[in-house]
């Protein structure tokens, strides 16, 4: 981490692993999640899913990738890549079918890397020695995003998440072996959720073979099942204060060598009930600097509770 920064940055990190500027291309495809098969799905997720940014899930991998990559080209001079499937769950399709996917992306000029996101319970080794395989043919990295949210089981439940903390350290452990980077989603402002679920979020994650972690505050989308619970009253969630809390927490917690991708939601207006208490994402950014500057606060001031925290203490 540069001396200056405050914490360390998925655009730092790329341009340390490539050289220079590296943009995310979103792919919507034709998949769903287990989750909503089995159920409702996530109380927090709206039906089109996170691919609001991306083309229709029935244009080609390839089309979605060109048009995108036209578009970034001419604003900032990008010359390098990574085809991102966004989009619900892109392990919750059939093997072959992900990777002739795969297998799209890696054939447009510039893509350096392929990015999957999808949950933990949609990890297999089956499927992680294939995008091995594929990663050895073409010579493109291959990441991967868990969605976790919360280590707060009992609030995993109450969201319907589908899953619990035991399958995104069972996904972890299988994903470490193949030494793809993975990136965690996480909301550090889930209803019932506190500050010290925040604060034992960083250090599990801290404890584990992340290499990046993307958080989000929450939002929540209209046509969602949270939406209903807020319209009526039935839950709260915390003051703009006390995210900003957490998050500075959070982050001085956080092991030094994490990426942050990001640190507040992105949502069109138009889609959300609530998001980001009405102010800009800039705005909350320049709040949330100052309280690190107040605090003398950077990226893992804390992490001192890893590697035999207490023989360390003892200077045994």
């Amino acid at each position: 981490m540069e001396d200056n920064r405050i914490y360390y940055s998925y655009s730092e990190y790329l341009k340390k692993k490539y050289g220079e500027k590296v943009y995310k291309l979103p792919v919507n495809l034709p998949v769903s999640c287990p989750n909503r098969k089995e159920g409702a799905g996530c109380s927090f997720c709206a039906e089109e899913g996170t691919g609001f940014e991306a083309a229709g899930a029935m244009v080609p991998v390839r089309e979605q990738l060109m048009a995108s990559r036209e578009k970034v080209e001419k604003r900032y001079h990008a010359k390098k890549f990574i085809a991102y499937f966004q989009n619900y769950t892109n392990t919750f399709l059939p093997l072959d079918t992900l990777r002739a996917y795969m297998q799209q992306a890696a054939e447009v000029e510039s893509i350096v890397e392929v990015c999957l996101s999808t949950r933990p319970d949609c990890i297999r080794k089956d499927y992680l020695r294939a995008m091995a395989d594929f990663r050895a043919e073409t010579g493109l990295e291959v990441s991967l995003e868990l969605g976790l949210q919360t280590v707060n089981y009992h609030t995993l439940r109450k969201v319907n998440r589908g899953h619990g903390l035991a399958e995104f350290l069972d996904a972890v452990l299988a994903i470490a072996p193949y030494k793809f980077p993975v990136c965690v989603h996480m909301i550090l402002n889930l209803p019932g959720d506190t500050m010290e679920d925040a604060k034992e979020s960083a250090r599990i994650l801290s404890a584990l073979p992340v290499s990046m972690v993307k958080l989000h505050s929450l939002y929540i989308p209209k046509k969602s099942v949270l939406y209903q619970e807020y319209r009526n009253g039935r839950i709260s969630i915390c003051a703009k204060e006390e995210y900003l809390e957490r998050l500075a927490e959070f982050i001085a917690l956080l092991r030094p060598d994490i990426a942050v991708e990001r640190l507040f939601a992105r949502i069109p207006e138009k889609d959300s009930a609530f998001c980001n208490w009405g102010h800009s994402w800039w705005k909350l950014t320049d709040e949330w600097t100052a309280l690190m500057k107040e605090k003398q606060y950077v990226q893992g001031v804390h992490c001192d509770y890893l590697n035999g925290a207490a023989l360390n203490r003892w200077g045994l």
